[in-house]
C-alpha cells in the first residue's frame, strides 16, 4: 500500500511519521519550495488527546526532544484592562505543552527527508479504473498511490475538488498576529496560561512561548541527526481592531503602527510589546472556519486537519484536532496494512469519526471566540 500525503504541515507530517513507523510506504508532497519558505512563527498549545496522538505517531526516540523543545502551558487565565488592572479570572488550566509551530514542523520532518518532495503544487487528482489515485503536479510530474490524503490546509486544492460545495467562512480582516522576543518585562504580562487584555476598543490575547531549552541545543544533545532552528523564547499575541477599521495593512510596520495608534494611552509595557514585535514573524490574521459537511461517500481520497475542519484559534484546538486525525487515520491504515481491514471500509470509519469530533471542535472554538474578539461576527 502506498499513501500520498498532499501538504507538509504539522498534520500531514504527523501522519507520515505514524505511517512510517507502521512500515507503510508514504510519500509527502509540499507546494512550497522548502521548510523555510513561509514563516510559521507562533505558539500553539498541545494537550489531551492531541498530545497523546502526536506521541503515538512520533518515534519513541524523539519524545525526549519533544519535551525539551517545548514549554509549560498551565496556570490562571487572566482578563485585565488596558492598564493591566485585573478584571476577572477565567480559571486555571493544567497540563499540555506550548510549542512553536516552526520548531515542531522541523521535528516532524526527522527521518522523512527521503519521503518528502518540495515544490510540488497539486493541480488535480484522478481516480483510476483499478481503484488507485493519481496526483498531478504543476511541474508536469505525477504520483500514484492507493490513497491520497489532503492535508493541505484551509485553502486545500484537494478539498476543492473532492467537496466543491464545502464552505470556508472568513470573519473579518481586523486581526493581527504578533511575536515579540521574551524579556523579563514582558514575561510578567503572562504569569499563567494566558492573558486577555480587554481595552475599550482593542482586545489582545497574550501567550508565552518559553522553551525549556533552546531547541537547537536540545536537538544537538538528544538527537544529533535532527536539526531544529535557533528560535528564542517569545510572547505571542493576537490583537483585534475595532469594527470601524476596514482592514489591516499587508505591510507589518504599517499594521503595527495602526495598532500603536489605537493603544497609545495603554500601559507602557503593552505599548512596548507591540513596538518591539518581530517584523518577520508578525502579520495580519484572518479568522476562518469551515461549515460542517456531510460524509461524502468514501473513495481513495480523504482529508485531514484544516483541509476539512479549519477553525478559529480561540479554542486552541486546531493543531490538537489535526494530530487526532493523523493518529486515527494511521491506526485505520495500519489495520489495512496488516490485512485486518479493507482500505475503503477503514477510511470510511476514519472519516465518520473525524467529521463528528472535528466539527464539534469547530463549534466549540466559535463559541469561545466572543471572549477574545467580541466584535467578530460571521
Amino acid at each position: 500500500m502506498r499513501v500520498l500525503v498532499i501538504g507538509a504541515g504539522i498534520g500531514g507530517l504527523c501522519l507520515a511519521q505514524g505511517l512510517r513507523r507502521a512500515g507503510i510506504d508514504v510519500r509527502v508532497y509540499e507546494r512550497e519550495e522548502g521548510i523555510h519558505a513561509r514563516y510559521q512563527g507562533f505558539r500553539i498549545g498541545i494537550g489531551g488527546p492531541g498530545l497523546e496522538a502526536l506521541r503515538e505517531c512520533l518515534p519513541q526516540r524523539l519524545h525526549p526532544l519533544l519535551e525539551a523543545s517545548t514549554g509549560e502551558l498551565s496556570g490562571e487565565r487572566l482578563v485585565v484592562d488596558e492598564q493591566l488592572c485585573e478584571i476577572r479570572r477565567l480559571g486555571v488550566l493544567h497540563g499540555g505543552m506550548a510549542t512553536d509551530r516552526h520548531v515542531l514542523r522541523h521535528l516532524l520532518l526527522a527521518g522523512l527527508t527521503d519521503r518528502i518532495e518540495f515544490g510540488k503544487r497539486l493541480v488535480r487528482y484522478t481516480e483510476l479504473p483499478d481503484g488507485t489515485v493519481r496526483a498531478e503536479f504543476a511541474d508536469g510530474t505525477s504520483a500514484t498511490g492507493d490513497l491520497l490524503v489532503g492535508a493541505d490546509g484551509g485553502n486545500s486544492p484537494v478539498r476543492r475538488q473532492l467537496l466543491p460545495e464545502a464552505e470556508v467562512v472568513a470573519l473579518d480582516g481586523r486581526g493581527l498576529l504578533g511575536r515579540t522576543p521574551l524579556t523579563e518585562r514582558f514575561a510578567d504580562l503572562v504569569p499563567g496560561f494566558g492573558t486577555v487584555v480587554a481595552g475599550p476598543e482593542v482586545r489582545m490575547l497574550l501567550g508565552k512561548m518559553e522553551f525549556r531549552r533552546p531547541p537547537h541545543l536540545a536537538a544537538a544533545e538528544l538527537a544529533p541527526d535532527v536539526e531544529l532552528p535557533e528560535t528564542g523564547s517569545y510572547v505571542r499575541w493576537v490583537a483585534f481592531l475595532p469594527e470601524y477599521i476596514d482592514a489591516v495593512p499587508a505591510d507589518w510596520p504599517a499594521a503595527r503602527d495602526l495598532l500603536l495608534s489605537g493603544i497609545a494611552d495603554w500601559h507602557p509595557d503593552l505599548v512596548e510589546l507591540v513596538r518591539r514585535s518581530d517584523v518577520v514573524n508578525s502579520s495580519g490574521l484572518t479568522v476562518r472556519y469551515a461549515e460542517p459537511v456531510p460524509h461524502w461517500g468514501t473513495r481513495p481520497v480523504t482529508l485531514l486537519g484544516d483541509a476539512v475542519h479549519i477553525m478559529p484559534p480561540s479554542g486552541g484546538m486546531g493543531a490538537n484536532t489535526a494530530f487526532r486525525d493523523a493518529a486515527l487515520l494511521c491506526r485505520a491504515l495500519t489495520a489495512v496494512h496488516r490485512g485486518e481491514a479493507q482500505l475503503l471500509t477503514a477510511v470510511e470509519r476514519y472519516e465518520r469519526e473525524m467529521l463528528e469530533y472535528g466539527f464539534a471542535a469547530v463549534a466549540e472554538s466559535l463559541a469561545q471566540l466572543p471572549a477574545f474578539a467580541p466584535a467578530a461576527s460571521a
